[in-house]
Order: structure tokens, then C-alpha cells, then sequence
């Protein structure tokens, strides 16, 4: 075998590494220094003459880039972009950029009448189209959205039929079709026209050359949850998850999310559990856990709603800490970046996220809180030590205040002050939210002494708390000192210009003040604001009223009772200035109305039963002269009336059976008994020496206690009439403080009387045209001088959406500030 193996001897074998150092002396620089030559090219311009025609051959023997051999120019291809042609060699002048070209030829007209142009134009509107409809409903006009993208639709129809004619059917944009289908479809489903928008979504789902169509589905499952089909949304949301990849894990997890809520919506809270479950295990999120929890309340389970609150509380909230938005140090170019980033659309999302999570913890623990232990005391003891324990610490106070609230709603003020008043020793904010609260409570109670108090401690927590500044002037209105109460106000405002409750106070404080051009002002200011408010509108009225502008007035109240027709005081209110202006039949229309409302309006009923015996419609007064002998049994006036227009109407048997009844009832009544004797005399009945002498006596009584009335007032004369005159304005001045004070009132009118002179003598001058009226004078001689008993309690209770009327004020005028203070009591 080793016969064949021949080895080479060492001899023969040959050096791996000859020919490196073998070069070519031409390149050799060591030796320039010694070359006569070169150094006479470098010193003269000898070494600048253009070359010869010969041909350069390098010292290899290979013809030299761009040398001429045989009469042709090699290219100088490595250089030619650069303007190094073979022109140069001949001597040409350096021209990289051609401008010895001259001017470039004009470019050729484009051929419009081409079909590929016409094509392209189209497409090129079709994309037009398109985006101006998706401009429009960005910008709300679905109208114009809609027709934007029907016209789109038509133009990309007769695209595509150009295309077929010109091209082969491979070549249409497919693209295209699609973004014109899927906007027509949304246009469709943002006009709720949903049947349409299905269709159009059906036919794209339906095209198997769009790809991933399948997950519009989830469009058309969003259509049918509208349309209140949970059926067939179900059907669809599963459809479109089973056509999502799994690596589009945020995309399956929204629709199931949706799916869930569906579940909730048809009553399928077991199925709805699996899915927020199945979300809140993979990828938690706030809404999929407060959805989580509502379906455990659903189903009662106390101890799953007490883990799911946990799960709620642990959901990251993803966001930065405050504390980046703090410069940490005096740098100015760091302070400037901090400035630029502390409200920027990134913060304002946080800020948005940060308030979403505590509305949904707020939100869930409220409901949970009363029935997850034996007590709601319990329940929110527990949700306060759960929250502490999480990033939402600041979230516990609010829980606090809010078990205040609970214990308010179910009467227990007792308890609801003792939780308020554990935070007096808290930090500023939740003691100023606490003591405000505080003294909203005292003020109702009319303990203004309590509430005045707590008024200052929350303002001295919390100077910028509106709230706050807007309770401690209405403690400071409920005084008397006006003035100072406005000031409250102002401050109010300055610290939160959107705080409509303090503004309004000023507006019913300028009032006060007789400053009515200034309470105008608030009043129309704050109308700008909230403008279906019957509140504000009442007031307006009731200045122009007071300003004795009555179309005005009439002219707000109509705006009035546009947003309360219902409201009997409004009505009335504008059938009095009606009458004030002498248009009966209007003042009759209002009137009337009123009363069809609320039949128990003393006034109403009064003023109905006087206009139709003044038109001579006896008859049509007595059922209301009788509705208010019901409303008022002791006042004998309503059924003297209601006879006599029994026997002004020639019914003289009833207007006697009438007579005899009041007579029973009231015995003594001098007026009933004329009458008893006049009816008798003019029938003929024995009765009437009977109530003669009745009559007699009653008036022999009666003038037997004038005398002495008459003497004892001779002899007591001046002093008196002074002590009456004190005790007079006395009385005035307690009735208008308890007016204030928000007492009982005892007047039902729609104004206040201390206000508007004319509707403070309503009742007078009604009972003037009553004693006017023929045959009603002589029983009205000692009945009518009395005031109408108000006494009467409305049966129909109080009625939310009637305005306030000055009458009621109080500062329950300041129902606003109550409605601020809600803000507090009832934390989102």
C-alpha cells in the first residue's frame, strides 16, 4: 500500500509566500526625491501639457482608463456622472452640469382624453371624496358626511367599470373599494340608519379578496346592541373573535369586554361573570372590573363582590406620579421642560384616567358597601381599610364623607355629624369638604350660630373652596348683613367663575339691596349659563316686575312656563299681571289653567268666582265658591257667597237651604240672618218671625259691644294708639325676618308682598269687586275686612319643578348653594 504514496522532496517545494514584495519600480516613492524628471514636472508646468494622441500604456502594458487606442475612446465609465467625458481629453471647457446644452426641450402635453388619465383623475376624487366625508363627521355634520360618501360610492362604481373596459380586472384597486365601503357603512351607522349601514358591512364581509374582513363583524355586533338585539350582537361579537389571530390580544379582549356587557344587558349575569373573569385574569382593566362587580351585586354574591373590589383596586393605573411635574432643582432649562409638560394632551390623559379609576372605586363602593356586611356602617369600614391599603389613599376621606351621606339620607343626622366632625382634625382639603358639609346641615336645622362657625372653619382650611365661601354668605344673609354677604359671594366667584349658586345668591342679595339693575345683571348672566333653569327665569320676572315693566315680565314668565307648563303659580302669576294691564280674557286663560293644575289656589279660586259673576255667570261661580267653603270650612264669606249667587241666579229654595245651613253652623252670623228674613218675607214662610227676632237680638248684641268698645277706646285713647303703632311695625318686621328665616309663610302668593305692592292687595281689591256687586253688600259688612286664612297646607305637597317664589326664599333662593353643596355630600 505505501508503494503508491510518493512524497515531495523538500527541495522541490515551493515558497508559499514569493512575489509579495515584487513591485513595480514605476510606484516606487522612496526615490522621487532623486528623479530629475519628476521634480522638473512639479517646479514647471511640463507636467500640465494636455496628453498626446499617442496611446498611454501603463507601465503593465494595459491601455490606461479613458486613453484613445485604435482610433476609440475607452469610456471613463467610473467618472462620467461627475462631467469627466471624453470631450474633456479633447480640450473641452469643464461643464458637469450641461449648461452649453441650452434649455431643456418643454416637457410633452399630458393626453387628458386618455382613458389611464381619466382613470386617474377619478381615483384620485373618489380619495377626494372620501376624506371629506370623514372631515364632516369629525365635525359633527353626519348629513353632509353621508351624502359625501354616497357620492364616493357612485364614483367608485364607475371606476371600477372603467377599469374592466381598459385594464384586466387584476388591476383594480382593491384598496380603494374597500375605504369607500367601510366609510359608507359608518356614515350609515352614525346616522342611525342601521339597516342600510348592516347591508353595506354584509357586502364587504361577504368579498373574499378583502382580506381581514372578518373582524367588521364586531361593527355590525355594535349595530345590533343598538338596535337592542343581544341575540344576534352576541352571535357577531363571536364571530369576529373567532376570526382575530390570538396575537391581537387587545383587540379580543375589547370584544369580549363587549360580549360581557351584552350578557349583563339580557340578564345572563353567570355568563357575563365567565367573561370579566376571563379579562380581569389575562388583561385587567377598570372597566372590565367595575362590570365585574356589578355582576356579583346582581347575583347577590357577597364574598365574590368583596375579591372583585380587590381586583378592582389592583388594576395599574399605568400612569406617572406627580412628582415628576416638580422641579427638583433651580435649573432653568429643566423648569422650563417640566413647564411645557405639566399640561400637555399626555398629562390631560392622565389626569382623565386617574379620575375615571376613582369614579368606578367610588361608584363601586357605594353599592357594595351596604351589602356586603350586616350594616352599611360595616360595609363602608371595610371599603375604607381597603382602599387605604392601595394607591387610591386619598380615595378613603371620600369614602368617610360619603357614609355621612348615607347616614343623612336614612334621617340619622346624629351619626352623620359625629362622622362629619372626625374630620376636623384631618388634613385642609377634607376638612374644609367636611365642615362645609357641616354647615350646610346646621343652616337647615336654622341653627345659624353652628353653621355660621363651621362656615369659618371651612374657609379658614380651604380659602379657595367656593362651596365653603357660598355657605358662609348665606350664614351672613340669613343676619341681615347684605352687604357683607355680597362680598362672600364675589369671593366665590373669583375663586371659581362657573359657580353658578354664588351668583345666583348675589343676584337674590342685589334684590335685597333694591340694587335691581345689578340683580338684572346676575339673573341674565347666570341665564346664559343654565338656560332651562325656572329658577333663574322666575327671578328674571319677578325684577322686571318690580322695575314696573310688565311685558317684560309677562314676556319671562311665558319663557317660564315654556320649560314648567305645569306650574299653577306660574300661570296664576301671569293671569295677575294680565289683569293688572285689564285684559280679562287672557288674565281668564291663565287663570283657568292655574286652577286646572292645583284647584286649591285661594286667590285662583277667588278671582274665577268674581269674573264669572261679573260676566253675569252666576251659576258657573258656585262650584268654585263652593271648592273653597271646602278649603276654608270656618270662613262663612265662601258660603254667603255661594247662596247668593244661588238666589242671583233665581234658584231661591236652594239659596234658602243654603241660608238655614250657615245659620246652623254659624248662629251668630248677622249677615245670613237679613237674608233669612228677606227670602222668607218674599216667599211667605213662617219662619221669618223666628229670624226676626233673631236678627233683633243679634243686633241689639252687637251694638251693646260697640258702646263699649267705643268707651274703653275713649279712655284709653292716646296711648293707646301709640303702643298699636309700635306693635304694628313690630309685627311687620317679625313677619318679614321669619319670611327670611325661611318660616312658614303664611301667603301663598307667587311674590313676595313685601316686593311688589300690587299683588300684596290682591285678595283686598277681590273682595272689594265681591262687596261691589249687587246684593253682596250687605252680608260682606262685617266678614270682609278679614284676611283670607291661609293656613291651608298644599295636599299635592311641594312640587319640585315649580320655581321659587320670593315668598319661600329664604335663602332657599339659595337652593343653589344647597345643590353646590350636593357636590360634596355626593362624591362621584
Amino acid at each position: 500500500m505505501m508503494q503508491n504514496v510518493h512524497l515531495a522532496p523538500e527541495t522541490d517545494e515551493d515558497d508559499l509566500y514569493s512575489g509579495y514584495n515584487d513591485y513595480n519600480p514605476t510606484y516606487d516613492t522612496e526615490e522621487l526625491e532623486n528623479d530629475t524628471a519628476f521634480q522638473q514636472a512639479v517646479r514647471t508646468s511640463h507636467g500640465r501639457r494636455p496628453p498626446s494622441k499617442t496611446s498611454l500604456t501603463s507601465s503593465l502594458g494595459r491601455p490606461m482608463t479613458g486613453a484613445i487606442q485604435d482610433g476609440v475612446a475607452r469610456p471613463m465609465t467610473a467618472v462620467r456622472a461627475a462631467g469627466f467625458t471624453k470631450a474633456a481629453l479633447r480640450g473641452s471647457a469643464f461643464d458637469p452640469l450641461g449648461q452649453a446644452r441650452g434649455p431643456a426641450p418643454p416637457l410633452e402635453a399630458k393626453n387628458e382624453d386618455s382613458p389611464e388619465e381619466k382613470i386617474r383623475q377619478l381615483e384620485k376624487k373618489v380619495n377626494e371624496l372620501v376624506e371629506e366625508s370623514c372631515i364632516a363627521n369629525s365635525c359633527g355634520d353626519l348629513k353632509l358626511a353621508l351624502e359625501k360618501a354616497k357620492d364616493a360610492g357612485r364614483k367608485e362604481r364607475v371606476l371600477v367599470r372603467q377599469r374592466e373596459q381598459v385594464t384586466t380586472p387584476e388591476n383594480i384597486n382593491l384598496d380603494l373599494t374597500y375605504s369607500v365601503l367601510f366609510n359608507l357603512a359608518s356614515q350609515y351607522s352614525a346616522n342611525e340608519m342601521y339597516a342600510e349601514a348592516l347591508n353595506t358591512y354584509q357586502v364587504i364581509v361577504k368579498n373574499k379578496m378583502f382580506s381581514n374582513a372578518g373582524r367588521l363583524k364586531v361593527n355590525m355586533g355594535n349595530i345590533y346592541l343598538k338596535q337592542r338585539n343581544y341575540s344576534k350582537a352576541i352571535k357577531f361579537y363571536r364571530m369576529a373573535l373567532d376570526q382575530i389571530p390570538s396575537v391581537h390580544k387587545e383587540m379580543r379582549i375589547k370584544i369580549m369586554q363587549n360580549i360581557g356587557v351584552t350578557f349583563i344587558k339580557t340578564g345572563q349575569y353567570s355568563d357575563a361573570i365567565n367573561s370579566f373573569e376571563h379579562i380581569m385574569s389575562m388583561a385587567p382593566n377598570l372597566k372590565a372590573g367595575f362590570n365585574l362587580i356589578l355582576s356579583y351585586f346582581a347575583v347577590g354574591d357577597r364574598e365574590k363582590m368583596k375579591k372583585a373590589f380587590q381586583k378592582l383596586i389592583a388594576v395599574p393605573l399605568e400612569i406617572d406620579e406627580d412628582d415628576k411635574y416638580i422641579s427638583p432643582s433651580d435649573d432653568p432649562h429643566a423648569n422650563l421642560v417640566i413647564e411645557a409638560i405639566k399640561n400637555d394632551h399626555l398629562r390631560q390623559m392622565e389626569r382623565e384616567r386617574k379620575a375615571m379609576a376613582e369614579k368606578y372605586i367610588m361608584t363601586a363602593a357605594k353599592l357594595i358597601a351596604p351589602v356586603i356586611e350586616t350594616s352599611f356602617a360595616v360595609g363602608y369600614d371595610w371599603c375604607v381599610e381597603v382602599v387605604k391599603a392601595s394607591q387610591y389613599v386619598e380615595l378613603a376621606n371620600d369614602l368617610e364623607i360619603n357614609k355621612a351621606i348615607t347616614y343623612l339620607r336614612q334621617k340619622d343626622f346624629n351619626q352623620a355629624v359625629e362622622t362629619l366632625k372626625m374630620f376636623e382634625k384631618k388634613d385642609s382639603r377634607v376638612k374644609s369638604a367636611a365642615a362645609t358639609n357641616l354647615s350646610f346641615l346646621y343652616y337647615l336645622e336654622n341653627e345659624f350660630t353652628q353653621a355660621n362657625s363651621y362656615a369659618d372653619l371651612a374657609v379658614n382650611s380651604d380659602r379657595y373652596n367656593p362651596s365653603a365661601l357660598t355657605n358662609k354668605g348665606n350664614t351672613v344673609f340669613a343676619n341681615g348683613d347684605y352687604e357683607k354677604a355680597a362680598e362672600f359671594y364675589k369671593e366665590a366667584l373669583r375663586n371659581d367663575s362657573s359657580c353658578t349658586e354664588a351668583l345666583y345668591n348675589i343676584g337674590l342679595t342685589y334684590k335685597k339691596l333694591n340694587r335691581l339693575d345689578e340683580a338684572l345683571d346676575c339673573f341674565l348672566k347666570l341665564h346664559a349659563i343654565l338656560r332651562n333653569s325656572a329658577q333663574v327665569l322666575y327671578q328674571i320676572a319677578n325684577v322686571y316686575e318690580i322695575m314696573e315693566d310688565p311685558n317684560q315680565s309677562i314676556e319671562w314668565l311665558m319663557q317660564l312656563i315654556s320649560v314648567v307648563p305645569t306650574d299653577s303659580r306660574a300661570l296664576s302669576k301671569l293671569g295677575e299681571l294680565y289683569d293688572n294691564e285689564g285684559d280679562k280674557s287672557q288674565a281668564f286663560q291663565y287663570y283657568y289653567e292655574s286652577y286646572r293644575y292645583f284647584p286649591s289656589n285661594i286667590e285662583v279660586i277667588e278671582w274665577l268666582g268674581a269674573y264669572y259673576i261679573d260676566t253675569q255667570f252666576c251659576e258657573k261661580a258656585i262650584k268654585y265658591f263652593e271648592r273653597a267653603a271646602l278649603i276654608q270650612p270656618t270662613q262663612v264669606k265662601w258660603q254667603l257667597m255661594v247662596a247668593s249667587c244661588y238666589r242671583r241666579s233665581g234658584n231661591y229654595q236652594k239659596a234658602l237651604d243654603t241660608y238655614k245651613e250657615i245659620h246652623r253652623k254659624f248662629p251668630e252670623n248677622v249677615e245670613c240672618l237679613r237674608f233669612l228674613v228677606r227670602l222668607c218675607t218674599d216667599i211667605g214662610l213662617k219662619e221669618v218671625q223666628e229670624y226676626a227676632t233673631k236678627l233683633k237680638r243679634l243686633e241689639k248684641m252687637k251694638e251693646i259691644r260697640e258702646q263699649r268698645i267705643k268707651s274703653g277706646r275713649d279712655s284709653s285713647g292716646s296711648s293707646r294708639s301709640k303702643r298699636e303703632g309700635s306693635a304694628g311695625s313690630g309685627t311687620y318686621d317679625l313677619r318679614t325676618a321669619r319670611d327670611l328665616k325661611g318660616h312658614q309663610v303664611q301667603s301663598p302668593h307667587f311674590t313676595d308682598s313685601g316686593q311688589n305692592s300690587s299683588s300684596s292687595s290682591k285678595g283686598e281689591r277681590l273682595s272689594a269687586k265681591l262687596r261691589s256687586l249687587p246684593g253682596t253688600n250687605e252680608p260682606y259688612e262685617s266678614s270682609t275686612n278679614k284676611e283670607i286664612d291661609a293656613s291651608y297646607v298644599d295636599p299635592l305637597g311641594p312640587q319640585t319643578e315649580r320655581p321659587k317664589t320670593a315668598a319661600k326664599k329664604r335663602i332657599d333662593e339659595d337652593d343653589f348653594a344647597d345643590e353646590e353643596l350636593g357636590d360634596d355630600l355626593l362624591p362621584e
